[in-house]
């Protein structure tokens, strides 16, 4: 089914949203990835001209929107598994109200569809798509293999409004992560410029010099809150800056990195403890925002089960105080 040019006017509930998210929000049957090829070959109009990949739009806008192929309505077979999808969204929700929704994000699941990956939270969440043809939408994101606390916006006014608050950076996140060796000072602050490389395949994070192009700063409190037998540390940490894999390249460049990090662990001679899983150790453990109806959203997450199991095995108490929550915010 082929829709012809429409044209959409931006609403004040619209206003600060990304532009590829409002199309996915006008049209709920257009894959994502679809949305973004338009937009890269400028066939979307922000007011007569191209619309910008990351452009965040502005009340009384006009999109124009080119002739879209729409997916015919879903089989029965895709409605069993949307209940099933339903049910494990369920079975992993920390918090849930009319605006919002917190999800204990497992380990190891994308929080997006990149290259390859078919089974992502981004998806899953079209199953909760509501009378009213609302999905809920990301307001922020999780590395794959970082488990813990993922917010989520059941509506487009909490969408905008949560948008503002983690640009605004009022958004407070805390995360967990069991590090190699023990720095020092037990608290810091770690401040660099970080720049995206390519290798083969593989991007990851490199500190970078102060005006570097691509360099953006990045700023992480953190504080140690346990230790065992001077050769691994429980540290907790504040990011100021929200960059892509930040607290792990951060960790990695005070020679401390995150223990079963794949990408940026490289300590010479170093061995897993025996029994411990050799995956990623690091946790969103709290987010703390602004409601955006009035109030305070204050979650936290449990240690996923590979991190229970490591701190059983070297004997670190989950419910020790958290020096973190007294570091600055900026």
């Amino acid at each position: 089914m082929t829709s012809g040019v429409q044209t959409a006017k931006v609403s004040a509930d619209e206003a600060g949203m990304r532009v590829d998210r409002f199309v996915e929000a006008r049209f709920p049957g257009l894959a994502f990835s679809h949305i973004q090829r338009i937009i890269r070959k400028g066939e979307l109009r922000v007011n007569g001209k191209r619309a910008q990949p990351k452009q965040r739009l502005e009340a009384g806008q006009a999109v124009r929107i080119p002739p879209l192929r729409l997916e015919q309505p879903p089989p029965r077979e895709a409605k069993a598994s949307g209940n099933a999808t339903r049910e494990f969204l369920k079975s992993i929700t920390l918090y849930e109200d009319a605006d919002v929704l917190v999800l204990d994000k497992p380990s190891g699941l994308a929080v997006q569809g990149g290259s390859g990956t078919t089974r992502h939270l981004d998806g899953m969440l079209e199953a909760l798509r509501d009378a009213r043809g609302q999905r809920p939408r990301l307001v922020h994101r999780l590395d794959k293999d970082t488990a813990g606390c993922l917010l989520v916006a059941k509506t487009r006014f909490a969408a905008a409004a949560l948008a503002k608050t983690f640009r605004s950076r009022a958004a407070r996140k805390i995360y967990w992560a069991l590090v190699a060796g023990v720095p020092k000072p037990a608290q810091g602050r770690i401040s660099t410029f970080l720049a995206k490389e390519t290798r083969a395949d593989d991007s990851f994070m490199r500190v970078a010099r102060h005006g570097e192009e691509g360099a953006s700063h990045a700023v992480t409190y953190y504080a140690v809150i346990d230790t065992a037998a001077r050769q691994l540390a429980w540290v907790s940490l504040k990011p100021v800056t929200g960059r892509t894999h930040q607290l792990r390249a951060h960790l990695a460049h005070i020679g401390h990195p995150i223990v079963g990090d794949p990408k940026y662990f490289s300590k010479e001679n170093w061995q897993l403890p025996g029994g411990m899983q050799n995956r990623l150790h690091l946790l969103a453990r709290r987010i703390v925002v602004p409601h955006p109806r009035g109030g305070v959203i204050d979650i936290t997450a449990p240690l996923p089960p590979h991190m229970r199991q490591s701190w059983n095995l070297i004997g670190l108490d989950s419910k020790r105080y958290d020096p973190i929550v007294e570091a600055p915010e900026e």
